[in-house]
This record gives C-alpha cells, sequence and structure tokens, in this order.
C-alpha cells in the first residue's frame, strides 16, 4: 500500500536526526492524531482513540523539520502511507509509516516564523537557529523599529505566542493544555 495521505496531529517527541551512508540527513518523529466525536445524545465529545504514525523525512526537508519542530506542536504532515507489519518478542502488530513530502505547523493553534532557504545551495546551506528572524533590510537594520523588532513585535503581540526570551524562561515549565477534538472539518477545544 503506498497511498498519499494528509494527517493533523501533535509531535511527540521532538524529531531524531541521522543520516545515510552517502550523508543525506533522515529525520524520524511520531505524531499522534486523536480521535474523537461529537455525542448529541450526552452534548459532549467521547474519545475514541488515538492513531499514532510514524514520520520519516528525508533531505532538506529533514533539515528543516530538525529545526522547526518540537515535542507537542500541532502539525499537518502529508505524505506516502506505508503500513507495515511487526513481530518482536512474541508480539505482533501494524505500524502506520508516513515519507513526508510535506510538513507544516498547523496555524490553528499558534504563529509560525518562516524563514526561506537559499535555493541555490539548498545542501550547504545551514538550517536557522528556531528563535532566529528573517535577515533584515540594509537600509533599516539598525534602527528601532527596523524589520528585525517589527517582526518579534508582530510575533509576541500574536495571541499565546512568546518572544524568544520567553520561551527560553519557560522551558521545563508545567503548562496546562487543553484537550483538542476533530469533529466535520475542524477541530475544536475542550476544557
Amino acid at each position: 500500500m503506498n497511498d498519499t495521505v494528509t494527517i493533523l496531529g501533535r509531535v511527540g517527541a521532538d524529531p531524531n536526526r541521522s543520516a545515510t551512508s552517502v550523508g543525506d540527513s533522515i529525520v524520524n518523529f511520531r505524531v499522534a492524531s486523536p480521535q474523537s466525536r461529537y455525542d448529541a445524545k450526552s452534548q459532549s465529545w467521547i474519545e475514541t482513540g488515538t492513531n499514532w504514525y510514524n514520520v520519516s523525512a528525508f533531505r532538506q526537508l529533514a533539515d528543516h523539520a530538525k529545526a522547526s519542530l518540537r515535542q507537542g506542536d500541532g502539525v499537518i504532515v502529508t505524505g506516502r502511507l506505508k503500513l507495515r507489519e511487526w513481530e518482536s518478542g512474541g508480539r505482533k502488530g501494524m505500524s502506520a509509516d508516513i515519507d513526508a513530502e510535506a510538513i507544516g505547523h498547523d496555524l490553528r493553534w499558534g504563529a509560525s516564523a518562516y524563514i526561506k532557504a537559499n535555493s541555490a545551495t539548498p545542501a550547504s546551506r545551514p538550517v536557522p537557529n528556531e528563535n532566529a528572524l528573517p535577515p533584515a533590510d540594509d537600509s533599516s537594520s539598525d534602527e528601532p523599529g527596523g524589520p528585525d523588532e517589527s517582526a518579534t513585535a508582530a510575533l509576541e503581540g500574536a495571541e499565546g505566542v512568546e518572544g524568544a526570551e520567553g520561551a527560553e524562561a519557560e522551558e521545563g515549565a508545567d503548562h496546562e493544555e487543553s484537550e483538542m477534538a476533530f469533529s466535520g472539518d475542524s477541530w475544536t477545544s475542550r476544557q
């Protein structure tokens, strides 16, 4: 089976990077896609389980995914689905693997800063730091309110998004998350 699918979910753990014998990047991570439905009779959401997918990305997409994704991030992944049977220690199961063609943050749950890669030398260009901002316009890079400051202000002004300093200060802090459920064609928050 080699179907193209698109899934919505949350990154289960920070992506792991490795490389092929010729040096091409590979990134692997898992995505949890919760399944639930709205029960009109009880007027509440009913959990029906969570599907877990093993996602692999290669080359430049792998480098970008490693630099961009963190555990708990909402993501949208499109790629080729492969169902694989496995057996280990007397147990058998089925694994759902996706070879990613495109990966992006699910912007329904937060903001994301886009940094375009240099297309002239994609393999040799280092992937920017997760907190880096786009290069400043030469004409106003040293002026207050220039491109870097306005980009930071725009991101910090977005609801639920903090600047780099706030994100570093809260690393490891406990966060209360509301549960999300998919109904029809949209996700909704449950308290």
